[in-house]
């Protein structure tokens, strides 16, 4: 996240262009690109990030990113959160709008929001006058949505979200439920829509991990595409996967399973948790980042890299470098 004295216009969306790597993210070394960076950036300290952790996930599961964007110059807080402050959301229980499916994101997630204020006057300390970027994991960037249409967006300049489901699950399909209890209906309704201007910018990054299967029948398999360069307006995928269709195997189908809570459907691309489609934003600027895992949480920097391991960081730092 670049802080700088004098901030340059952005080029129009439509002008954005993005050359697509032939490779997927588990095989890419990030000692290379990293240096590179670096050796360009050494002088230059860049505006602060804060973290923002995804439901169930704590502070220390961010630590080793934070030491990644801090190799780039990047000053970076996490907001301090345990595991067990999750049991917090059980209020909701308590609130008739939680069973009606009309839960609002106030007061039960207010300790959440208290969290991200802090952290964030930590992080406008090390500004020194500059804005803020926001970095959004999983419900931390839906969450971050909702900090901003309450406590504004004077201060921060970019909002990052990491596979995020920020679309409500559509309604009237058998089988699903909102697991938000409305959460998700209440931020698209009443949240600020995505932007990509010079003041403020969305940026949504969706993982293709591992594509779903349905519990029972045959699903739609995808053919592999081909890598191109190409000139994308925003709100549109920024990124072409690689990837080979996924058998229907057991996994898929519990994957699949997962997938249909959140977007209604159970044989599409996803990152293990979040499927694409949920990921991106109408208005934001929209990136799909082939082989990258949901979570901290399980992952491996090799063979099961997620949206923080250092050689899928690569691919989305030059947004906070601007």
């Amino acid at each position: 996240m670049a802080m700088a004295l004098a901030r340059l216009p952005l080029p129009p969306p439509s002008q954005l262009k993005f050359s697509i790597p032939l490779r997927r993210c588990c095989n890419c070394s990030s000692t290379l690109s990293q240096s590179d960076s670096k050796s360009s950036t050494a002088i230059a300290t860049y505006r602060p990030a804060v973290i923002l952790p995804g439901l169930g996930n704590n502070t220390n599961d961010y630590q080793k990113l934070a030491l990644i964007l801090k190799d780039y110059n990047v000053p970076t807080v996490v907001a301090n959160v345990s595991r067990i402050d999750w049991l917090r959301n059980a209020a909701g229980l308590l609130d008739s709008n939680y069973w009606r499916g009309t839960l609002r994101p106030r007061p039960v997630l207010d300790w959440y929001l208290e969290r991200v204020e802090e952290a964030m006057n930590e992080a406008k300390e090390l500004a020194q006058g500059s804005t803020v970027s926001l970095i959004g994991h999983s419900a931390g960037g839906w969450l971050a949505r909702v900090y901003l249409q309450e406590f504004g967006t004077s201060d921060v300049s970019l909002l990052l979200t990491l596979g995020t489901p920020h679309l409500a699950p559509p309604k009237g399909i058998s089988g699903v439920i909102d697991q938000t209890r409305g959460l998700l209906d209440y931020v698209d309704k009443h949240c600020a829509k995505a932007v990509y201007t010079p003041e403020l910018r969305y940026v949504c990054i969706a993982g293709r991990y591992i594509q779903g299967a349905r519990l029972l029948g045959s699903s739609n398999s995808d053919n592999a595409e081909v890598p191109v360069e190409i000139d994308l307006p925003v709100g549109e995928t920024t990124a072409i996967s690689t990837s080979a269709p996924a058998s229907a195997t057991m996994r898929a189908r519990f994957v699949g399973q997962g997938y249909k809570q959140v977007c209604g459907q159970a044989d599409v691309w996803g990152d293990g948790v979040v499927p694409e489609m949920s990921a991106h934003l109408e208005g934001a600027l929209n990136m799909t980042l082939d082989g990258v895992y949901h979570s901290p949480v399980g992952s491996d920097d090799e063979t099961r890299p997620w949206y923080g391991s250092p050689a899928v960081v690569e691919q989305w730092i030059h947004h906070l470098l601007n």
